[in-house]
């Protein structure tokens, strides 16, 4: 199965590069492959490492003016013009889709593919890996939303919220 992952380039704690080379080690064990922005620095090295050291495929996904930050060493590599071709590949490319932590261009991809699910332009499981709480102020915005009106069908059909690795690949599973 391809899992694409949306995550952080940044260099993180422990609490964040734990959760991220358990879930690469189970990805990669189960023969999966990783479909991921191609960085080859911080979290998003974390996780490409993972997964490659079990025995895992990795597939890039990168954007232009990013070039200089693109792993040598994965599987495949794609460049695309811009950040939306970049959004609309990896969503192309991915049997399912995990939000791991990340900042400003995580929580955009992240609030893309929720919508094109709300829209139904697609139906891959979608997961979101609440490591140490970090999407916790999301699922309880999310759930207001849900609760008040805001969304066309209910959330548990949008998004999972896994509190560790194991939970988002089992859930992935279940939906395939």
């Amino acid at each position: 199965m391809n899992i694409g992952v949306f995550l952080s380039a940044a260099d993180l704690g422990e609490e964040y590069t734990g959760p991220a080379r358990e879930f690469g080690k189970l990805m990669g064990a189960g023969g999966h492959c990783l479909v991921w922005g191609g960085s080859d620095v911080g979290l998003m090295k974390v996780l490409a490492d993972s997964v490659q050291e079990a025995g895992g495929r990795i597939v890039g996904v990168s954007v232009d003016f990013l070039q200089g930050r693109v792993r040598p060493q994965a599987d495949e590599m794609v460049v695309t013009a811009d950040l939306a071709a970049r959004k609309a590949e990896l969503l192309r490319r991915s049997d399912a889709l995990v939000v791991m932590v990340g900042g400003m261009g995580t929580l955009d991809e992240a609030t893309e593919i929720l919508e094109l699910k709300k829209h139904g332009l697609h139906a891959k499981p979608v997961v979101l890996l609440n490591s140490a709480g970090f999407y916790d102020g999301l699922e309880l915005q999310l759930r207001r939303m849900d609760a008040e009106g805001f969304l066309p069908l209910p959330l548990s059909q949008l998004v999972y919220f896994a509190q560790d690795g194991a939970a988002a690949l089992s859930y992935i599973l279940e939906q395939s």
